[in-house]
């Protein structure tokens, strides 16, 4: 765990937020669709279950979704654990994706759904969550990783 600490860390503190969030919505909101105006017509802490993936693509195709987001999380975790010291780019992508991969797949192992509740509606967004933006810094992240100029130092005569 040491050799990938930043990812260990982005990934604990990301889970914990995304279940956090997802628990205090569920907690204070009575029914599926409440929502609450922070500026109204513009963003709104919706409730929303999705049973599908990003944007509710795949409805209802929680079956495989759930075991996808194990697939991933493991993997994510074998390379962290057995691989080589990562870049930081690469430790904060990974971690946030893990981050994003478990606090979605662990709402759909226990109930089947995966609880949204940011809702952009000034662009007409669909409703998302941490989980989700954790996942696309995670790909920012590895697009900078990817496309940076690595420096290679010269030795010296």
């Amino acid at each position: 765990m040491r050799k990938n600490r930043i990812f260990w860390f982005v990934a604990f503190v990301g889970l914990i937020s995304d279940q956090l969030t997802k628990y205090l919505i569920v907690k204070n909101f009575e029914a599926v669709g409440d929502t609450f105006p922070l500026w109204s017509d513009v963003f709104h802490l919706t409730y929303v279950i999705n049973t599908g993936a990003a944007f509710s693509f795949f409805r209802d195709g929680v079956n495989w979704l759930r075991w996808l987001s194990l697939a991933v999380s493991l993997g994510l975790m074998a390379l962290a654990w057995f691989g080589s010291k990562m870049k930081l780019t690469e430790q904060l992508g990974y971690g946030f994706i893990l981050a994003g991969a478990l606090g979605n797949g662990i709402d759909r192992f226990l109930f089947g759904y995966v609880v949204d509740f940011l809702d952009f509606r000034l662009i007409q967004f669909p409703v998302f969550n941490l989980a989700d933006i954790f996942i696309n810094l995670g790909i920012i992240c590895l697009l900078i990783a990817t496309f940076s100029p690595t420096v290679v130092k010269k030795k010296r005569r």
